[in-house]
């Protein structure tokens, strides 16, 4: 049967719509070089709160960024509804490029990297003296990552009032971190905030720490008009409960500085570190391992780093410290 007549032209010819449009498929992308640039604060839930100049807008991932995702820290381009108002949703167009990134993984045999926060320089390593105990290998953990990822170190000491820090710092004195202890009457009135912020002036600085250190309640201590929620050490367990659900960017009051308040951690797996970038935080002993073996772990029989320290160009004490730290992949948070 014939569905057309004899004189049929083009206009009589039927055509399907395409469902997925007419437009011809291309792979040139637009550069929005009138995109502005942001700060991403907070993600929650695959909405990124972004500082824009003095306000904060929402928005989400454009899909042409396909996979790659935001995180906290980051700088990204932000095209559409820029005036912050209420129910209006921007969109995050590119990533710019990151100074570091602090990563970490569930545990040593997951393969799955989770990105904790980017562009931080310095990262605060939160541990309470008592209540709850402190745990070593988790600092030793948190150490190795940020030796990675090319962040300075700085060891927060809390509920000083509980017990001494001279034990602990035992053990971390021959790193040469810098550390700061307070107590609880300290952040009551203030003066722990001080010493604190001294050391977050001009940088941008992430606060890990299982839950219940106290580490939330610093960051409300260094930023008073942010609160944010705080929990309580349970009475068997001896562990905290989970309260910053989100990581949060923070500006420090005097405008110098941010602090980046993240979730309460368990562990802190390191399958993603490469044992070869630890040594780069030992400027003393990384020269000695010029006359090492190929693929040297640093912790055998013909490492010449043993030579290095008999011959008295680096502290045993250091020596020790490198190769506790990269032994922490073997060992649990808990051991």
């Amino acid at each position: 049967m014939r569905r057309y007549g004899k004189h049929t032209d083009e206009d009589d010819v039927r055509v399907r719509p395409n469902r997925k449009g007419n437009r011809p498929r291309t792979n040139i992308r637009p550069k929005h070089e009138d995109a502005s640039e942001g700060f991403v604060l907070t993600v929650d839930r695959g909405r990124l709160h972004v500082l824009i100049e003095d306000r904060t807008i929402v928005a989400m991932k454009a899909r042409e960024l396909g996979r790659k995702s935001a995180v906290v820290g980051d700088r990204v381009a932000v095209v559409g509804d820029l005036s912050g108002d209420k129910d209006t949703l921007a969109r995050i167009v590119r990533v710019e490029e990151r100074s570091s990134v602090l990563r970490r993984t569930a545990d040593d045999d997951d393969p799955y990297e989770r990105v904790v926060v980017a562009n931080a320089d310095q990262l605060a390593i939160v541990t309470a003296l008592a209540d709850p105990e402190p745990r070593p290998r988790l600092i030793d953990r948190c150490l190795v990552a940020a030796f990675d990822a090319g962040l300075e170190p700085l060891l927060v000491l809390t509920k000083s009032d509980l017990a001494p820090a001279e034990k602990l710092m035992a053990s971390y004195g021959s790193l040469g971190v810098p550390y700061v202890v307070t107590n609880r009457e300290e952040l009551a009135d203030g003066e722990a905030a001080d010493r604190v912020r001294e050391r977050l002036a001009g940088r941008i600085t992430a606060f890990v720490g299982h839950s219940g250190v106290g580490k939330t309640t610093l960051v409300n201590s260094l930023v008073p008009d942010r609160q944010r929620a705080t929990g309580h050490v349970n009475a068997v367990t001896g562990r905290g409960r989970h309260t910053t659900t989100s990581a949060l960017a923070l500006p420090l009051p005097d405008g110098t500085g941010w602090v980046i308040d993240t979730p309460g951690v368990r562990s802190f797996g390191l399958n993603h570190v490469d044992p070869s970038r630890v040594i780069h935080a030992f400027p003393d002993l990384e020269p000695g391992t010029e006359g090492c073996p190929r693929a040297c772990s640093h912790d055998e029989q013909d490492c010449a780093l043993d030579q290095w320290v008999t011959d008295g160009h680096a502290d045993p004490q250091r020596l020790y410290s490198l190769r506790r730290l990269l032994a922490t992949r073997e060992r649990r948070e808990g051991d």
